[in-house]
């Protein structure tokens, strides 16, 4: 009776003070409700803002409301891509029927096109031509002409009177293989599936890329070169073309070039590959009946940027200088500026508007493409063996001259450089070749030049002009130093 007695008062008890506590509980969560609320205005009031990620949704908006409006004004095949490339009207097109050998398939690509441009007049002798080997992402339009009246990228330097003297030369530029600009690449359309390539095209190498140019001279008519001159990549190529076809070469210019590529140069492309294959539109390179992968693109390309230029221009141009602060940020006078977490600083700016420039106007999969082959260019001997390019008991021939020469510019010869030599050699000895590098050079260090300078003179060649260049504007000299790049390719010539 005890026990159940007070139990009894227990019960009583707890009801009596849920029923005194009630009042005030519903009182106290409506309290805590309202300062929920108020705490979510104000945590909405301050959330912040990223108008640099924004931009990549905004894009995609752009992309498709663009590819919508194309689809529904085409009707002979879909709507174009969404990346910017000339259009046919606007450079000459050579159709190969004929198979192309490549250096890292067994079989031929069937055919091909090389989309290319021209300047000056051939003569009947058809011995003035000049060709212009194009950089990773240029196009054939090198120079403004009757065909494409806006300016090229190499404009400055092509025309009457300038470093390419067109009262003096014929000029051909040619779009590269695995390109998108006219040229057959990722983007062409494959005959057996009429569908894109995309990652089922094979992979090229710079010796494919002159292949297929000089099938382009043949088509022409043009049996031997007065010069092969190519800038960046393009270097690469002018040392490929003199090195194939050594008896159809008169000079080679290779500009900011290399004859093997470094390992800095190749790891700051495999970071541009990464961070667009791991946009999801990449789709493993099939993106081309959707959306391209331009966020992957535009970081590429601010990747890309970063080497182009040098770090004392970038101080000379924005220092440590900080965007104008946005009309609708609110400042307190008493208090520093509040960084922002997307570009803040003027470089940040410059390399963001870089990528937004570039992200719709090169096909994804070509950029893949290209900078590979670049990566992939080696012309030591123990490489071109391996390639199948060279015997393996092919040697140099060096006159004695040449052994007795002193190697002027490498204060110390690194291990490559008479594997280098060697290559280079076997097919290079007798051609004269300007060699010009550029000291605030990120990209292609001028150590590489000098490499491919003393590596020519140790195998023989006594016409091997070098110059190295000063000033500020690291890899893109070859594009804005007309006094000095100029001035030097046309006393070459």
């Amino acid at each position: 009776m005890f026990r159940l007695a007070h139990r009894l008062r227990q019960s009583s008890s707890c009801s009596t003070a849920s029923t005194t506590l009630a009042g005030p509980l519903r009182r106290t969560n409506s309290v805590v409700r309202q300062a929920s609320i108020r705490l979510a205005s104000t945590a909405a009031a301050r959330a912040p803002t990223f108008p640099c990620v924004d931009q990549h949704a905004a894009r995609t908006a752009r992309i498709q409301a663009a590819t919508t409006s194309a689809a529904s004004s085409t009707s002979d095949g879909g709507p174009e891509p969404p990346y910017a490339r000339p259009t046919p009207k606007q450079y000459n097109l050579f159709t190969s029927t004929q198979p192309l050998a490549l250096t890292y398939s067994s079989t031929p690509l069937p055919s091909h096109e090389v989309a290319y441009e021209t300047w000056g007049t051939l003569n009947p002798a058809r011995d003035n031509v000049i060709l212009v080997h194009t950089g990773l992402s240029a196009s054939s339009h090198a120079a403004s002409n009757a065909l494409n009246p806006a300016p090229g990228w190499w404009e400055k330097f092509i025309g009457p009177g300038k470093a390419l003297d067109t009262d003096r030369f014929f000029i051909i530029c040619a779009n590269v293989l695995g390109g998108c600009y006219g040229s057959t690449g990722p983007s062409s359309v494959d005959a057996t599936t009429e569908q894109p390539y995309a990652t089922t095209f094979p992979v090229v190498s710079i010796f494919d890329m002159v292949r297929a140019q000089f099938a382009l001279l043949d088509h022409l008519g043009v049996e031997r070169l007065y010069a092969s001159v190519g800038c960046s990549m393009g270097g690469m190529q002018s040392i490929a073309a003199g090195w194939m076809f050594p008896e159809r070469v008169g000079r080679v210019v290779s500009v900011s070039g290399t004859a093997r590529s470094g390992p800095a140069s190749i790891a700051i492309r495999f970071a541009q590959r990464s961070v667009l294959m791991a946009d999801p539109n990449w789709n493993n390179g099939f993106y081309y009946d959707g959306l391209p992968p331009h966020a992957g693109m535009k970081l590429a390309r601010q990747i890309a940027t970063i080497t182009y230029r040098s770090g004392p221009e970038w101080e000379m141009r924005f220092g440590r200088r900080l965007r104008p602060v946005p009309s609708q940020q609110v400042v307190d006078p008493g208090r520093p500026r509040t960084p922002a977490l997307c570009p803040d600083f003027l470089i940040e700016t410059y390399l963001d508007h870089q990528g937004e420039e570039f992200c719709l106007k090169y096909d994804a999969n070509s950029l893949i493409y290209v900078s590979k082959a670049m990566d992939l260019f080696d012309m030591s001997h123990s490489s071109l063996v391996e390639l199948g390019m060279l015997d393996a008991d092919s040697s140099t021939a060096k006159s004695e001259s040449a052994k007795r020469q002193p190697q002027p510019h490498l204060s110390h010869h690194p291990p490559h450089l008479a594997d280098l030599s060697r290559g280079l050699g076997a097919r290079l000895a007798r051609i004269p070749t300007l060699v010009l590098g550029v000291q605030s050079d990120v990209l292609f260090p001028v150590e590489q030049q000098r490499e491919l300078a003393d590596a020519l003179r140790a195998a023989g060649n006594e016409e091997v002009t070098y110059y190295e260049l000063g000033g500020v504007w690291g890899h893109d000299t070859f594009l804005l130093d007309v006094q000095n790049v100029g001035g030097a390719i046309r006393g070459f010539l």
